[in-house]
């Protein structure tokens, strides 16, 4: 996924300015797209330099918003039913499962609770979005309706993040002989 189709994306439902896009990513696309207000106003430039957006109107305080042009629709809707996915999973809790070994029991027990009180706490964030859009706050046009879809997948990552962070700290990869720890460092020599 990138940033440019998340941004036409957005912007295929109504003209915004780097700072709604900004709000819109914290609010509903953080844990599967972080984006940051640098980078967002970057690939906003990018993105009317390449004429996919152009400016709708100028507001205070420099506010600008952008809107986008049919050029900006034919290139999302075409990296959508044509570009080949990228499935991979980039998650730096998971990168650092890796290495679990090389920590102190108690700071693995300590991290692996901090873990799964986040992605306790991002799930039920999800869920109130998700309940928002079954009592149909947002509509049921077909936006409303792939936006639900996606909380759904949301929540169940997290829900599967968090059951796993709880595996994680009852397993005890320290306990076993297979796992080296800091002392005993596994490696080979």
């Amino acid at each position: 996924m990138s940033l440019r189709h998340a941004l036409l994306g957005l912007l295929a439902e109504g003209p915004a300015s780097g700072y709604d896009l900004a709000r819109r990513f914290q609010e509903g696309l953080h844990s599967v797209w972080p984006a940051q207000h640098p980078q967002i106003y970057s690939e906003l430039s990018r993105l009317a330099t390449a004429g996919l957006i152009e400016v709708d109107s100028h507001g205070p305080r420099r506010r600008t918003a952008y809107r986008i042009t049919d050029a900006g629709l034919v290139e999302v809707r075409r990296w959508l039913a044509e570009d080949e996915v990228d499935h991979s999973f980039r998650m730096e809790p998971l990168l650092r499962s890796f290495f679990f070994w090389l920590m102190e029991p108690e700071d693995l027990a300590r991290r692996l609770r901090e873990e799964q009180a986040r992605f306790e706490q991002s799930a039920r964030s999800l869920r109130s979005y998700a309940g928002a859009k079954d009592r149909g706050e947002g509509g049921a046009a077909p936006r409303a309706r792939a936006q639900r879809i996606a909380l759904e997948a949301a929540v169940r990552v997290n829900d599967a993040l968090a059951e796993w962070a709880r595996w994680a700290r009852e397993t005890d990869p320290m306990a076993s002989e297979d796992f080296g720890g800091a002392e005993g460092d596994g490696a080979e020599g």
